[in-house]
């Protein structure tokens, strides 16, 4: 499997590039507002410590993004991918958040549009993992098809296991979804 974790995608709305070390300040400016976090399971992660091992552990996977809206070149968020399995065929995507100037205007549907898309060339089936408290991402997630597999706890980077709902998206499914 040829699976490129940290590919440039582009639509109309956004541009997802590598992570790069430099991307800190910027992308901790979006980080550092509490609203995001307020549902996620670490809801210190707009503190600049805690957001420096968020920050430190996206480099390390080699599978992180920074969003940008085409039209404005904001920066609107991150996400990743992560734990690629060859032999379940699969790949997780998860770790997103999103600026709130954002929300609701359709750049998460966008990212993990473009995300799904090209994970779905290499693999069968998207796992993501969703805290137990964040509604707000539950209810996106199952908007895009996602179906709740199970629920476990999770260790983030460098972070005590949280409590987390697994969420599963299918090629087969996914493909029929956006005909």
């Amino acid at each position: 499997m040829n699976f490129d974790l940290q590919p440039t995608l582009v639509n109309d709305l956004i541009t997802v590039v590598p992570l790069k070390a430099e991307d800190f300040e910027i992308l901790f400016t979006v980080a550092s507002d509490p609203l995001i976090w307020e549902q996620h399971p670490n809801k210190d992660r707009y503190k600049k410590a805690v957001f420096k091992n968020f920050f430190k552990g996206a480099i390390e996977s080699k599978g992180a993004f920074i969003v940008y809206e085409n039209e404005t070149n904001k920066v609107v968020g991150s996400s990743r991918y992560y734990e690629l399995d060859e032999t379940d065929h699969s790949v997780a995507i998860g770790y997103t958040f999103i600026a709130r100037t954002f929300w609701g205007k359709g750049h998460n549907k966008a990212l993990k549009t473009l995300m799904f898309d090209h994970a779905f060339q290499f693999v069968d089936k998207v796992v993501l993992h969703i805290g137990a408290t964040n509604f707000r991402s539950q209810k996106a997630i199952k908007k895009l098809g996602a179906i709740k597999t199970a629920e476990i706890e999770v260790a983030y980077y460098g972070e005590p296991l949280k409590w987390n709902f697994v969420y599963q998206v299918d090629k087969n499914k996914w493909l029929k979804s956006i005909k």
